[in-house]
């Protein structure tokens, strides 16, 4: 399919033929609704189909489809339905894997055409079903593609990890919170809470009040329990000045033995999380191993194992993509504008699309930037010859990243600073 928004539209349109059964299904945890519509949208079935999330469920709907098929002289058929939190997976794999063409329709689309029939803002299942069919017949949709199980298994460890990181990040901010209200004199000692000597630290000394009768002898002595080089220079300083801190301390005093015990459970889980995290990313990158594509990406300096994987994640399989504004669009990184007559609206991202992949696109380039020849020259040209904000540099060269991921999968070659800026050499 081309990449132009207006041909893939009209090439959605022509695949509803006139002998389609376009069904449209509103996905639910436990109870599903079909409705069904020849290719004009013209119902053709008595009442919808009510049928529930399991594999007799299943077999209900598709001899339902048959029979409609078979009563109307129908040979093709088409589904659509909205990918509504988890509940659509198991149907729409078992439809796949039974060689059903299964589609998807944006929420937002049912949404914006769900008064079309009846000029009401009613809504019910049934209705929802309907408008999911119509929506289809007229080419409102974007294709199912089940990936492989290598993309399957990525996204899932990447589903993984970002839960953990969201937790992990909790736990940091209630120990942070912990520590102003009990040691608010802390981060003048150790600026990074979660360095080793810190936890040895928060472990055996939790309240300022453990500190002021013990000596730098004996904290440095404590230390040793949970980390090797306790000593030399730098830990009898820090001893030092964490008992002198501790001893003019204004933290919170009461319910003493409450709080460590409360300070112990996130400590504790703090480290399974931390724990967890490395397991993760180790099979992760282990997987990354096995896809050749993956090394292709890992060729642009910069771009690293988290960045490469979330990707792909997002993504799928990149030579299924002909141009990076597939890319950009299926992220919602694609512009909208509002205008009307002489008033010219402010162009802004869509936001219509995977929200992590939108955010890791973001984050890599922001890192290439950093860390990568060829785009910080970009970013440094946008910025000072074109006069761009920063800002605006950097979604410019979302862009061009999505373009180059596209590319050199698509041609099977490595990232080459030449093929991106025709001066390189030049401006090298």
């Amino acid at each position: 399919m081309k990449f132009k928004q207006s041909d893939a539209q009209n090439q959605r349109i022509e695949r509803i033929t006139t002998s389609h059964l376009v069904v449209g299904i509103d996905m639910a945890k436990e109870t599903h609704v079909a409705q069904a519509t020849n290719f004009r949208g013209i119902v053709v079935s008595k009442r919808h189909l009510s049928f529930p999330n399991s594999a007799e469920g299943f077999t209900k709907l598709s001899s339902w489809m048959a029979e409609l098929q078979q009563k109307h002289g129908l040979k093709e058929l088409i589904i659509g339905m909205e990918p509504t939190g988890h509940y659509w997976f198991n149907l729409a794999n078992w439809l796949s894997d039974k060689g059903v063409h299964v589609v998807m329709v944006n929420p937002a689309t049912t949404k914006r055409n769900k008064e079309n029939r009846d000029n009401s803002p009613s809504k019910n299942d049934p209705k929802d079903a309907l408008v999911i069919a119509d929506s289809v017949s007229r080419g409102f949709y974007y294709e199912y593609t089940r990936q492989s199980l290598m993309f399957q298994r990525l996204r899932t460890m990447m589903s993984d990890r970002e839960f953990w990181v969201s937790n992990s990040i909790r736990l940091q901010n209630r120990i942070v919170r912990w520590l102003d209200i009990r040691f608010p004199e802390y981060p003048s000692v150790f600026k990074n809470w979660a360095c080793k000597r810190s936890l040895a630290t928060l472990k055996t000394f939790p309240c300022p009040q453990d500190l002021q009768t013990y000596t730098v002898a004996d904290v440095v002595q404590a230390w040793r329990v949970h980390m090797q080089r306790a000593g030399g220079t730098t830990g009898i300083e820090k001893a030092a000045q964490l008992i002198a801190q501790a001893k003019n301390s204004v933290g919170e005093r009461t319910a003493k033995d409450e709080a460590k015990a409360d300070l112990k459970r996130l400590i504790e889980e703090y480290e399974r999380v931390t724990i967890m995290l490395e397991e993760i990313e180790a099979d992760i990158e282990t997987l990354l191993a096995e896809i050749p594509m993956a090394q292709q990406l890992r060729s642009i300096r910069g771009l690293g194992k988290i960045f490469t994987a979330a990707i792909l994640a997002g993504t799928g399989d990149l030579r299924q993509y002909s141009h990076g504004r597939q890319v950009l669009r299926k992220a919602g990184l694609n512009l909208a504008e509002s205008t009307s007559g002489k008033r010219k609206g402010r162009i802004v991202l869509s936001k219509r699309g995977d929200s992590a992949l939108r955010k890791y696109l973001y984050l890599a380039t922001v890192q290439l930037v950093w860390n990568n020849p060829v785009f910080r020259y970009l970013h440094e040209r946008n910025v000072q010859e074109k006069k761009m904000k920063k800002q605006q540099s950097i979604f410019k060269l979302i862009g061009k990243l999505a373009r180059i991921l596209v590319g050199i999968v698509q041609r099977g070659e490595q990232f080459t600073p030449e093929k991106t800026i025709l001066v390189w050499g030049e401006a090298a």
